[in-house]
C-alpha cells in the first residue's frame, strides 16, 4: 500500500502509517493556529516512535506534508505556494521535539529564513503528550521574532495568526543586502588547530567563498571513513543546514571514499584544503605554462579519487549483446585522464626546455639570480615592485601571483642580477602542485641567492619560515647564500625579532637600502669582476674566456687585449688553473 507519509519510514507498521496519513484529512477551522488535539496526535505518534514528526499547515487550514524523522531531527523542506521566493510561503511547519524542550534549534530558526514559512513552530513532547510550545516568525529578511515557550494549552492562536499577516506585510518588500551572484556559502571543519583553520579561512575568501562557519574537533587520527566520526559528521550537518551552507571544506586531504561518504550525510558538495588550494591556482594561473601546471595538478590529484558509482560506473554486464571487449566508464574515464596528463607533460617539457636554454644564457653571460621566496602573502610582489618600479599584480590575498617573475637590476658596484618573484608556499601544500610547478620552483633551487621575506605582522612567523625552510629543503634549495628579511615592520605589533634578519617595510620602503647592500654583499661572494691579460701569443683563449661571464670592459693595448667580465668565483679558479694564473691581471 503507497503511503503519503515522507521521511523515515523505515520499521513503521502500516498501520501507523495509515493513521499518519489520516492527518491529511484533517482540516482546521477558521482561527486556529495549531489545533489542541492535532498536538495531542502529534505527541502520541512521535512518542510511540521516538521520533520528531513534521506537518505543513496552509493559510486555508489544509495538512499538505507529514514526514518523519529521527530522534533528534526531520528533514526540513521547501514548500511554496508562491512564486515569488522572497515572499513567505503561505505554509506553516509544526514539527516535535521527542525530548520533551519545545524550544526551536539554530537549524529551526535557519529553515524558516531560507524557505520563509510563514511560522516555524516547535511541539515539546513526553510520555504521549505535548508539554510546551514555541514559535517564531520572521520580521524581515534577516530579523526574527521568537517569542518564549508557552505550555501547549495556551497557545494563542489569533495573536500567533495576526504576526503571520503582520509578517506577510514585510518580508520580501525590503531591501536588503544580498551575497554576491556566484559567491558560495561555506562552512570550514579542522583537526589541527585554530591556526590552520585561519588559514583555511583566508583560502576559502581567495577563492572566493562566504565563510559562515568555523569548527574544529581535535583529533589524532582521522576516521577512515568519515573523516570526523559518524556522530560529529551528523552534528555538522546540522550546522551545514542552520548556516545556510553551499559547501563544507576539510583543513585535511580527504581521500575519496571519505569525500562521497561526507557528501551523502552534510547533503552539501564537499571539498579538501588540496582541492580549494587548486581552485585557487586555477583561478591565477595567467601564463600559458601557468594553465598547464595547473591542469596537469588537478588532474594527478582527481585520478587517484575516481572511485565507481553503483551500476553508473560498473562494468558492462554480462549476457547477449554485452559479450566481448568492453570497458567501463570509471576505466574510460581513468585512460583519458591519462591521456591528457600525457600530453601536458609533453607541452610542459617543450616550456621547460625554452626556460632551460632562457637559462643556460643568463648564466652564460654570468648574470647571478636572486629569487624571492617566503610564505604566500608575505608581500614578495609589493617587494619586487618597490624595488624595481615594476607594476606586478598585488593583493592582500594568498597566491596572488603564480608565475614566476624576473626584473634586471644592479648594484652600486654596477653588478647586474636578477632579481625573480616566485610562487607562496603554504602548510600542507599539496605534491602535486610541488610536481606540476617544479620548474617554476626551480626558479628558487637555482637562484644563487635567496631572500626569505616573511611576514613580520602574522603572529604564525615563526611557523611560516619553517614551513618555507621545510619546502626549500624538499626542492634541494639548501646550499644557497641567504638573506633573511622581515617585512611589514611598519604594522608590526609588536615590534618582530629575528635574529640577523632585515627589518623592511616593502610599502613604504623601509630598509630597502640596507636590503640592496646585503644583496650586493652576497652577490660579491659568488660573482665578481676578473679582468683577464691575453697576450697576442695566447689570442685563441680570448674565445674560450669570453663565454665564461658578462663582458663589461674590453680594452686593447700594445701587448695583447685587456677584457673584463663579471663571472662566477669558481669559474675564474678554473680559468686560472687551466690557462695559467698569469692572465689575471686583478680580481676584485
Amino acid at each position: 500500500m503507497k503511503h503519503n507519509i515522507y521521511g523515515n519510514t523505515e520499521g513503521i507498521r502500516d498501520a501507523l502509517l495509515r493513521e499518519l496519513d489520516d492527518l491529511y484529512n484533517w482540516e482546521l477551522e477558521e482561527g486556529e493556529f495549531l489545533p489542541r488535539e492535532l498536538m495531542r496526535r502529534l505527541a502520541d505518534y512521535s512518542c510511540r516512535l521516538n521520533r520528531e514528526i513534521a506537518a505543513y499547515l496552509t493559510r486555508e487550514g489544509e495538512i499538505v506534508h507529514v514526514a518523519v524523522g529521527t530522534d533528534c531531527d526531520v528533514e526540513l523542506i521547501d514548500f511554496r505556494l508562491r512564486r515569488n521566493p522572497r515572499r513567505l510561503s503561505r505554509v506553516r511547519c509544526v514539527h516535535t521535539h521527542p525530548d520533551g524542550d519545545g524550544h526551536l534549534s539554530d537549524v529551526d530558526l535557519s529553515a524558516l529564513k531560507i524557505f520563509r514559512y510563514d511560522a516555524m513552530t516547535a511541539v515539546g513532547v513526553k510520555n504521549g503528550e505535548p508539554v510546551n510550545v514555541q514559535t517564531a516568525f520572521l520580521e524581515s529578511e534577516k530579523d526574527i521574532l521568537l517569542g518564549s515557550a508557552v505550555p501547549w494549552y495556551k497557545v494563542p492562536d489569533k495573536a500567533w495568526l495576526d504576526q503571520i499577516e503582520i509578517s506577510d506585510g514585510l518580508v520580501g518588500t525590503e531591501e536588503t543586502d544580498q551575497v554576491s551572484e556566484g559567491q558560495e556559502r561555506a562552512v570550514l571543519m579542522g583537526i589541527e588547530s585554530e591556526e590552520s583553520l585561519k588559514e583555511l579561512k583566508r583560502l576559502a575568501e581567495t577563492a572566493g567563498a562566504q565563510v559562515t562557519g568555523m569548527f574544529l574537533q581535535k583529533r589524532t587520527k582521522p576516521d577512515g571513513a568519515l573523516f570526523i566520526g559518524r556522530g560529529r559528521a551528523e552534528e555538522l550537518a546540522r550546522e551545514c543546514q542552520a548556516l545556510d551552507a553551499d559547501l563544507c571544506i576539510f583543513d585535511e586531504e580527504l581521500t575519496g571514499i571519505q569525500n562521497r561518504n561526507l557528501e551523502d550525510l552534510l547533503r552539501v558538495k564537499v571539498i579538501d584544503r588540496t582541492t580549494l588550494i587548486l581552485d585557487i591556482f586555477a583561478q591565477r594561473a595567467s601564463s600559458a605554462e601557468g594553465k598547464l601546471q595547473v591542469e596537469l595538478a588537478q588532474l594527478q590529484y582527481q585520478s587517484t579519487r575516481l572511485i565507481g558509482q553503483g551500476l553508473v560506473l560498473s562494468r558492462l554486464a554480462g549476457g547477449i549483446g554485452t559479450r566481448g571487449p568492453g570497458e567501463s566508464k570509471l576505466e574510460m574515464n581513468r585512460r583519458r585522464i591519462r591521456e591528457r596528463m600525457t600530453e601536458l607533460r609533453r607541452r610542459l617539457a617543450e616550456t621547460e626546455k625554452q626556460r632551460e636554454i632562457r637559462r643556460k644564457s643568463r648564466e652564460k653571460n654570468g648574470t647571478p639570480v636572486v629569487a624571492l621566496v617566503g610564505y604566500t602573502n608575505s608581500g614578495k610582489s609589493t617587494l619586487l615592485n618597490k624595488m624595481t618600479g615594476s607594476d606586478v599584480y598585488v593583493q592582500d590575498q594568498l597566491f596572488a601571483t603564480l608565475d614566476a617573475v624576473s626584473r634586471r637590476m644592479e648594484t652600486e658596484e654596477k653588478t647586474e642580477y636578477l632579481l625573480v618573484d616566485t610562487v607562496g608556499f603554504i602548510r600542507k601544500l599539496p605534491h602535486t602542485l610541488v610536481d606540476a610547478f617544479k620548474s617554476t620552483l626551480e626558479e628558487a633551487a637555482l637562484a644563487d641567492v635567496l631572500i626569505i621575506v616573511n611576514d613580520g605582522s602574522s603572529s604564525e612567523m615563526a611557523a611560516q619560515h619553517d614551513t618555507v625552510e621545510g619546502v626549500l629543503q624538499e626542492l634541494g634549495a639548501t646550499e644557497q647564500t641567504r638573506i633573511e628579511a622581515v617585512n611589514k615592520c611598519d604594522i608590526a605589533d609588536p615590534w618582530p625579532t629575528f635574529p640577523g634578519a632585515v627589518m623592511i617595510s616593502a610599502k613604504t620602503g623601509e630598509g630597502l637600502a640596507e636590503l640592496k647592500r646585503r644583496i650586493a654583499e652576497a652577490i660579491q661572494t659568488s660573482y665578481a669582476p676578473v679582468t683577464f691579460m691575453i697576450p697576442f701569443s695566447k689570442y685563441g683563449l680570448l674565445a674560450q674566456i669570453r663565454p665564461l661571464g658578462r663582458v663589461t670592459a674590453e680594452r686593447h693595448t700594445d701587448t695583447g687585449t685587456e677584457i673584463t667580465l663579471v663571472m662566477a668565483k669558481e669559474d675564474a679558479a678554473r680559468a686560472a688553473a687551466r690557462y695559467g694564473a698569469e692572465i689575471i691581471q686583478k680580481e676584485s
